[in-house]
């Protein structure tokens, strides 16, 4: 009785599971690839080439400065790999990232990242800045900033390069040495990790990555021509960033509409606010405020949740881990005497993870599909998966698992396998800015 009371609720506000089939989800992002990559604007995804392939060598014995832009956190390090070619991380911090509590221009936001690089200026002659970011790479190893989102705020930032405006802010900091910086998107580097710390020996098909933290992405590695680039690259393979969170032709629901008009990209990014970590714990708040004002649950419970505020992933994560009601709680609300609200929160919620889970699941199938590879079971697809929304929200990556492999196994043939892989971003900026890539160019 409660699912389908649940279930009639959440269709009054325009949210029905059914309207979310990952095989036609998966279906429609292919679409949407194919005409993004023959022409600028022919979809919705930026499907951005990144003119890096898979390296054939990485330098040992070479230290690289590694930054990693994310959308909540900064963090630098050195790295390096020893002769063995095993990464050696020194001098990791995290801060914040420049731009998620007030609003810069583009000179006050890279003397901030500059300024978080103090601590390391001069020891390497490299920087990987991995800008997890919509950006058009460049062949010089640069990018030019196309798309700010995960609520980044700042001014005349998009259209600048990342590594020459760095570059110009190191000066302003009295850097002595001339430093090569290298970007890539945290996909790209998620993608090159998968390669640069497989186990020794294995071979891959190919390979892709997944990414589900405050946003979500995806890349994967392209081997035919790129219309929109044709006759530019001279790479018989290269890794492509789809920006998968842009694309738009997904049914949205009351609540969806509540957090567009709410956000400061209003009608862009409909799929990521559908996923994302920023946005799934808003969903939850407003799913939440919503049944309150609903006759799902007891005057008792409305005025016990009617002061708790915006929910958090861990604060939803907490509620739905309960072994029961009785040891249930939400933002400090006990259900032990409320057990049958219990059960319209518990599905309400499950019910907004399990749409998050199956787009999720189409956005990483597409890209493993994208590759063309993994019709032999002995070389699958490598398929890296990175963010803490991924690995933390309640049974998301087992729902993934099975979604994905239902989608591509199951009904393709195409055999993949899903890895994961210590300081992914890190190691795969460090392997994108050490590889010989650059110098064959």
């Amino acid at each position: 009785m409660t699912h389908s009371r649940v279930s009639s609720f959440l269709e009054s506000f325009g949210f029905s599971l059914a309207s979310y089939d990952t095989e036609k989800i998966t279906c429609d992002l292919l679409e949407d690839m194919r005409l993004s990559l023959e022409a600028e604007d022919g979809g919705d995804e930026l499907m951005l080439p990144t003119y890096i392939g898979l390296p054939e060598k990485i330098a040992r014995e070479k230290k690289a400065i590694v930054i990693d832009a994310g959308g909540t956190n900064f963090r630098s390090c050195l790295v390096s790999f020893d002769a063995a070619g095993k990464p050696v991380i020194e001098e990791a911090r995290k801060t914040v990232m420049p731009g998620t509590t007030k609003t810069y221009s583009k000179e006050a936001f890279f003397d901030e990242i500059a300024a978080n690089l103090d601590y390391v200026k001069d020891a390497s002659d490299t920087i990987g800045f991995c800008f997890s970011f919509g950006m058009e790479m460049l062949e010089n190893g640069d990018a030019k900033i196309v798309e700010l989102s995960k609520e980044i705020k700042g001014e005349r930032i998009i259209g600048s390069l990342a590594g020459a405006s760095l570059s110009e802010a190191l000066l302003r900091r009295g850097w002595k040495k001339k430093v090569r910086i290298v970007i890539v998107n945290d996909a790209a580097a998620a993608l090159l990790a998968g390669f640069a710390g497989k186990a020794d020996g294995k071979t891959y098909g190919s390979h892709a990555a997944f990414i589900l933290g405050t946003g979500i992405n995806s890349a994967y590695i392209e081997y035919g021509k790129i219309g929109k680039i044709s006759g530019i690259s001279r790479l018989k393979n290269q890794i492509v960033v789809c920006e998968s969170g842009s694309f738009s032709r997904l049914p949205k629901s009351v609540f969806d509409d509540e957090i567009d008009a709410a956000s400061t990209t209003k009608g862009m990014y409909v799929l990521e606010k559908m996923c994302g970590g920023v946005y799934l714990s808003e969903l939850a708040s407003r799913a939440l405020s919503h049944v309150c004002a609903s006759d799902l649950v007891s005057n008792e419970a409305v005025k016990a949740l009617s002061n708790a505020g915006k929910i958090s992933l861990s604060d939803m994560d907490g509620f739905l881990n309960a072994p029961s009601a009785d040891e249930a709680a939400l933002k400090g609300v006990p259900f032990a005497k409320m057990s049958s609200d219990f059960y319209v929160l518990y599905s309400v919620f499950d019910s907004l993870i399990e749409r998050a889970v199956r787009i999720a699941a189409a956005v990483a199938s597409a890209a493993v599909i994208k590759t063309g590879k993994g019709k032999d079971a002995s070389l699958p697809v490598c398929l890296l998966c990175n963010g803490t929304t991924f690995y933390k929200t309640h049974d998301f990556e087992k729902r993934f698992r099975l979604y994905t492999y239902q989608t591509l196994t199951e009904k393709r043939k195409i055999y993949f396998e899903q890895v994961s892989v210590k300081d992914d971003i890190t190691l795969g900026t460090s392997a994108a800015v050490l590889k010989d890539i650059f110098a064959a160019r």
